[in-house]
């Protein structure tokens, strides 16, 4: 009786929340706006792949220095390329790079609702977006879910100098099965679930086996990337910071302590200065 309490509770939660709510994306009117009054250039544009349907829609804030690094950030699930923000305003990052967030497929206004749960395919679509846009020193940033994307890229395009993974569920062993996302796998239930938590739902039902199918990989990418995770994080465990020191050539990893899985958005402050180090050390070596 307990259990069907709870599920008549979670049923009525979720009958009350509109199809406008919690799908964590915003218009690019909206964006527009936001930093038009923040005084900050920025465009939206869409990527077309015309053999799977779907346009990708990216949001680029230009450098305001001579540097040429240009930083690809690649958002979690759900979530969409606003969760970046913090980083497109911030003036350090702004003075050494342009700055380019994505919306996944399936997310924000990437043709929303439309999944694509392969992990390679997105990996190509991105590396597709930084060849039609003929970026070069290319840093890829990904959290949680787009981790082991990011790091994908880099194993793709040689245009990729760099991979920073926050907070990457990347280990197909210890991939954890959330129970909530399981309402968006019954019939009864999958309905009644805001659609960006659908796309998550569908991504993480097959997330191990995306894993498993490149995990051998991994050991080819030569170029530097960055494991950061906090160490008390609850969804996506620490012990993959085990997974990433035994399979890529050359890898930092760094602990953020006494914090969870939230890391890349709600702690970008914690974040940035690993990313200018790590272009810092880009430069060095070229």
């Amino acid at each position: 009786m307990r259990y069907y309490s709870i599920f008549i509770l979670v049923l009525i939660c979720l009958c009350c929340t509109s199809c406008t709510v919690l799908q964590w994306r915003n218009s690019d009117e909206e964006i527009s706006q936001k930093f038009n009054d923040l005084d900050i250039v920025t465009n939206i544009s869409y990527f077309r792949v015309d053999s799977l349907d779907v346009d990708i829609r990216v949001q680029s804030v230009p450098s305001e220095g001579k540097e040429t690094f240009n930083l690809v950030f690649l958002h979690g699930s759900p979530s969409s390329l606003s969760a970046w923000d913090g980083y497109l305003v911030n003036d350090s990052l702004r003075q050494v790079a342009t700055m380019h967030a994505i919306d996944r497929p399936g997310y924000g206004y990437s043709n929303f609702g439309d999944e694509i749960t392969s992990i390679d395919t997105q990996s190509q679509i991105i590396s597709a977006v930084i060849d039609d846009k003929q970026l070069e020193n290319v840093i890829v940033i990904g959290s949680s879910y787009g981790g082991p994307v990011a790091a994908r890229v880099g194993f793709l395009n040689n245009r990729v100098k760099a991979a920073v993974m926050m907070s990457p569920a990347i280990d197909p062993a210890i991939e954890k099965d959330i129970w909530a996302s399981r309402f968006t796998q019954w019939i009864v239930t999958r309905w009644l679930v805001p659609t960006g938590y659908r796309v998550a739902g569908d991504e993480k039902k097959v997330h191990a086996k995306e894993l498993e199918l490149i995990k051998n990989d991994w050991k080819d990418i030569t170029i530097p990337v960055v494991h950061i995770h906090g160490d008390i994080d609850d969804l996506v465990p620490y012990e993959n910071v085990d997974f990433s020191t035994k399979n890529f050539q050359d890898i930092k990893i760094v602990t953020i302590p006494e914090k969870g899985h939230e890391i890349a958005w709600k702690y970008s402050n914690l974040m940035i200065p690993h990313l200018l180090e790590l272009m810092e050390r880009v430069r060095e070596g070229d």
